[in-house]
């Protein structure tokens, strides 16, 4: 897994414009790389079909086929949509080294990939990403 070399957002917003536009927990976890509390999102355990969007400005990023249970207290996915959806960069913010997830639309934070996990999918990555950042769109 090899991040990708970050493009310029399409998506460009003043942090007060942000601000008016999103809840102070959205964003505390799209814009400041929060994270929400685990088992508290609510799309931890959701099996609804369909496909997510960025909360901050609507690009679809995950669909629920590739969603999976990973018991670790946020929505995991083992992939995102085909194409340049999500943007991987390098995090050593906590003194280890992770994969922080980005829209690549708006640059928002989405949460982390890992992999080497042992899940059962066909990527062995797990995309553990915030469900504040999300908006599902259901299919039915």
């Amino acid at each position: 897994m090899d991040p990708v070399t970050e493009q310029p957002a399409k998506v460009v917003k003043t942090d007060a414009e942000w601000r008016a536009q999103l809840s102070p927990e959205e964003y505390h976890v799209l814009r400041r790389a929060g994270t929400e509390r685990p088992f508290t999102g609510e799309y931890t355990d959701t099996k609804t079909t369909g496909v997510y969007h960025c909360r901050a400005c609507g690009a679809e990023l995950f669909r629920s086929e590739t969603k999976f249970d990973s018991h670790c207290g946020w929505p995991s996915f083992f992939t995102p949509l085909a194409g340049d959806a999500v943007i991987e960069r390098v995090d050593t913010s906590l003194g280890m080294r992770r994969v922080e997830v980005l829209c690549a639309n708006c640059h928002s934070h989405l949460g982390h990939v890992f992999e080497g996990e042992g899940y059962p999918t066909p990527t062995d990555l797990r995309y553990c990403i915030n469900s504040v950042s999300l908006h599902l769109e259901p299919t039915e």
